[in-house]
């Protein structure tokens, strides 16, 4: 053994610890550390030729990299749709890499039957039901592509061909519906050889983000019952808008097309009992995206997909191979998702539904957006900014109140990243620019609502116009 390996196993549980010391100095820092970070990039070094051990690597990262991270763990980073990790997923995450497990192949190891288990607490929160099969994929983006894989291979059922041995070419051109689409769709589609062109956008109810259910059927019947693919949202990412999943489904009575329900993060609406109503109708989709990494709080990457069709969800993604096992009624990991390699990423989740059960998860999603809405009605009282949608969810979708340009929207963002007191991310809603605010993380408290309110307000001081 190389003798640095070999000191640093001989010390490893002194070393282990010393790790542990500075994790948790990182997590303690989340309160003070800048929440966005802009340092000089280090210079690029070669390839170490003789290595320093763990301890000398803990040192160099401490040294070079360590205070260019952000505080993207923290309460206030409310870009994109990012929620942190909780305790418990913390520990789970940790675990999961000291002990290894490739979850993929079953036979050697009880992880598989553990992730199996995390999926059926995960369908049974979400209200799913039985009749769908789960696995873990790496994120939203994945999960989305194993739903419209499976939905590819439901066209070519429908047409008589099989996509996985022919060909996306035997089917011809293939039709996919939606409202708001999340980006993750069309590059779905490019990877999965259906293109990027093909995705129709249906229009929405007047002011929302939600399909209108009258105009899908539209272009449903437009299609003179060729099938298609319907792709639903479970909350849209600028205002966290929810599509008729009901009324939607309906709609098969009377035309073909397989239903995929993108719920990221909207269908944490489901633990809730106040807005679960909003989801109604998500165990009638045939393919479901779910993102853990989210509203879950556990550390990237995780997130889930659900799919009623596991024998066409197996027919695209099974490996044949003389050391692996045959495809049966129970598959192995391996056969229903594109990783032949998956890492053990369910002791995360499971560790944290075990450690917070179904209510702790609850708290978090009601306290995220009770405190979406206080920062909406601070937003609402201030006179140089304005929401630029109702706050239906957790997200906070906001602009200049006057001439927002994307100059000065860029320039209000920047502002307020460059103060250390908040991220969040710009768009585009119903052609004016703005910012979201997206409340997803565990710590996030009323003190970082005034917070970052105080930050949005000074930022829009300084790019207040001068015309």
């Amino acid at each position: 053994m190389h003798p640095r390996l070999a000191a640093d196993l001989d010390r490893l549980p002194s070393l282990l610890d010393t790790t542990v010391a500075a994790a948790a100095r990182g997590l303690a820092s989340l309160e003070d550390r800048p929440v966005a970070v802009a340092v000089p990039i280090p210079a690029l070094v070669p390839v170490p030729e003789h290595g320093i051990g763990l301890g000398g690597a803990l040192t160099s990262f401490a040294e070079t990299w360590e205070a260019g991270l952000s505080g993207s763990a923290g309460p206030r980073y409310l870009g994109f749709v990012t929620g942190g990790a909780t305790p418990a997923s913390v520990a789970g995450d940790w675990l999961a890499s000291a002990y290894d497990q490739n979850v993929a192949a079953g036979g050697d190891s009880l992880a598989p039957e553990l992730q199996r288990q995390t999926l059926t607490w995960l369908a049974e929160l979400f209200g799913i039901g039985t009749a769908h099969r789960g696995s873990f994929v790496t994120g939203a983006t994945v999960s989305n592509t194993v739903g419209l894989a499976i939905a590819r291979e439901w066209i070519g059922e429908q047409l008589g061909a099989d996509v996985s041995r022919d060909g996306v070419a035997a089917l011809g051109p293939v039709t996919v519906l939606s409202g708001t689409p999340h980006s993750s769709i069309p590059k779905a589609m490019s990877v999965l050889g259906l293109g990027r062109d093909r995705l129709q956008r249906v229009p929405t109810l007047l002011g929302r983000e939600a399909v209108d259910v009258v105009a899908l059927e539209t272009a449903l019947a437009s299609l003179d019952g060729k099938p298609a693919i319907v792709v639903a949202n479970a909350g849209t990412v600028n205002t966290v808008d929810f599509d008729d999943l009901r009324a939607i489904a309906a709609l098969r009575e009377r035309y073909p097309f397989w239903l995929h329900v993108d719920g990221s993060f909207g269908a944490f609406a489901a633990l809730s009992p106040e807005h679960a109503h909003l989801v109604d109708g998500l165990d009638l989709a045939d393919s479901i995206c779910l993102d853990l990494h989210k509203w879950l709080n556990v550390p990237y990457d995780a997130a889930v997909q659900f799919s009623r069709r596991l024998d066409l969800q197996t027919k695209v993604f099974q490996n044949t191979a003389s050391y692996l096992t045959v495809v049966g009624d129970d598959p192995d990991l391996i056969h229903l998702t594109p990783e032949n390699s998956q890492r053990f990423r369910a002791l995360p989740t499971w560790f944290s539904l075990v450690a917070y059960g179904r209510e702790g998860h609850r708290e978090i999603v009601e306290r995220d957006i009770a405190l979406a809405r206080a920062l909406g009605d601070r937003i609402d009282a201030d006179q140089a900014l304005r929401l630029l949608a109702p706050v239906r969810l957790n997200v906070v979708c906001l602009t200049l109140a006057q001439n927002p340009t994307p100059e000065r929207v860029n320039a209000l963002a920047a502002a307020v990243a460059a103060s250390g007191e908040a991220f969040l991310t710009g768009t585009v809603y119903d052609g004016t620019p703005g910012l979201r605010a997206a409340f997803c993380n565990w710590s996030t408290s009323m003190e970082d609502v005034e917070l970052v309110h105080a930050a949005l307000a000074k930022a829009a001081e300084l790019c207040s116009p001068v015309d």
